[in-house]
């Protein structure tokens, strides 16, 4: 079973559609290009780090950011969470429907860029930004959104591969200059916030699927206290 949400629409059972995608086009369109060019872009296994940091906490509402094909937010669902999957890419949602229809659970998706999603403030016990790829701009919005989603007691786990945001542009013109890294996110953690764990660990690296040659994370896991 699905539910299908988008920002301001009310909940289907179709699976997402372009035409309800919130958000910019352009960048919709280069993340359906890069997963339509693998018939599966990730591993299918959920991320290590939320199976560490997230499997003993009391399941409430979450927020999986950036749901890509869906195995977070199956992992979550199947632990009894109340999943909420955002993603900008048409492609992968279709994809993560079809996943969470096999798993037999029931998953609410956002067809959305995060800062542009509308999504109720202060209303998630946890919100997983797993590797995200968060535009970085001048107001910091992809940051203040994921800070201001997180219900007060809830937690905010951000995850990214340590060392990229130091990297040099590269030739594919990737530039860790236009991203949001946990540096950024933890810059704007006041006294409102408890900050449990920011370190650089090994990587629990899954077999196969993209970013599998990245060996570090970088992991910033902060609690709302008000």
């Amino acid at each position: 079973m699905t539910d299908n949400i988008t920002a301001g629409s009310p909940a289907s059972d179709a699976p997402p559609h372009v035409d309800a995608y919130v958000g910019d086009p352009a960048l919709q369109a280069d993340w359906d290009r890069r997963y339509a060019e693998r018939e599966q872009l990730w591993s299918g296994q959920p991320n290590g780090v939320l199976v560490a940091e997230v499997a003993g906490l009391t399941p409430g509402r979450a927020l999986d950011v950036g749901c890509g094909e869906g195995a977070d937010a199956v992992w979550l669902a199947n632990g009894g969470w109340d999943v909420t999957a955002l993603e900008v890419s048409e492609v992968a949602l279709e994809r993560a429907a079809g996943r969470v229809q096999d798993a037999g659970v029931t998953v609410r998706w956002v067809h959305a860029a995060l800062e542009e999603a509308g999504l109720p403030p202060a209303s998630f016990d946890l919100v997983s930004a797993q590797y995200p790829a968060l535009l970085r701009t001048p107001d910091a919005a992809a940051e203040r959104a994921l800070l201001a989603a997180v219900a007060p007691g809830g937690m905010l786990l951000f995850v990214h591969h340590a060392g990229m945001d130091t990297q040099q542009v590269h030739d594919s013109g990737f530039d860790p200059a236009d991203y949001v890294w946990p540096s950024m996110v933890a810059a704007l953690l006041n006294d409102d916030w408890d900050v449990q764990l920011y370190e650089q660990r090994p990587r629990i690296t899954p077999d196969g699927g993209a970013g599998a040659h990245h060996a570090e994370d970088l992991v910033l896991r902060a609690r709302r206290l008000r």
